[in-house]
């Protein structure tokens, strides 16, 4: 499975932008995650693509990431990936036994919460995103509520990495991607002086 071809089957499946943007942002945290790790990293980055891509036709659990893997069969996507897929569904009853489960996991409410943080910054940027800030807001039940702040705890504690660290760490990974997630805001060089 490509990346290219992961794409291809998020796009066929998810029309909406918000979605499709929140596949490239956990993307970009998960690939950073590959480097780190040496893992394969399209393999990782076509995983992280299609985590939610059945998630316009079964939003509901427990048929999100469920029923979607009939289609990622036919589809021809292999195990490694699918069983991934499965497991950053908690109810899904597939627990997270390699690194690339674990590390989809604890990146997919990372950068959704992400994501929220920086729309909120004065330039709506991730640049302007600290793991000190982030911290603060995940204090904050009212905001971004439907992110699951204790999947954000598990995720990092199952990496086996400092919760700052990580926050740190995808938010330098979605740095790199700010243009193409929507996430540069007003920010540039001027910006940060």
């Amino acid at each position: 499975m490509t990346r290219e071809n992961a794409w291809s089957i998020l796009c066929e499946y998810t029309k909406s932008e918000n979605l499709r943007k929140h596949a490239l942002a956990v993307e970009a945290c998960v690939a950073a995650y590959a480097r780190k790790f040496g893992g394969d990293e399209e393999q990782w980055a076509a995983t992280a693509l299609l985590h939610d891509f059945d998630y316009e036709i079964y939003p509901e659990a427990p048929d999100h990431a469920v029923k979607g893997e009939a289609i990622l069969i036919e589809k021809g996507v292999e195990s490694e990936i699918r069983r991934a897929v499965l497991s950053h569904a908690s109810y899904s009853g597939v627990t997270r036994e390699s690194p690339l489960e674990k590390t989809l996991f604890a990146c997919d409410e990372l950068a959704g919460f992400l994501t929220a943080v920086a729309l909120v910054k004065p330039n709506k940027s991730i640049f302007e995103v600290e793991a000190k800030s982030v911290r603060k807001k995940m204090k904050d039940k009212a905001f971004a509520r439907s992110v699951n702040r204790e999947d954000i705890i598990q995720g990092a504690a199952g990496l086996g990495v400092d919760l700052n660290d990580h926050i740190a760490f995808c938010a330098s990974a979605m740095q790199a991607r700010a243009d193409e997630l929507g996430l540069r805001g007003t920010w540039n060089t001027q910006s940060s002086q």
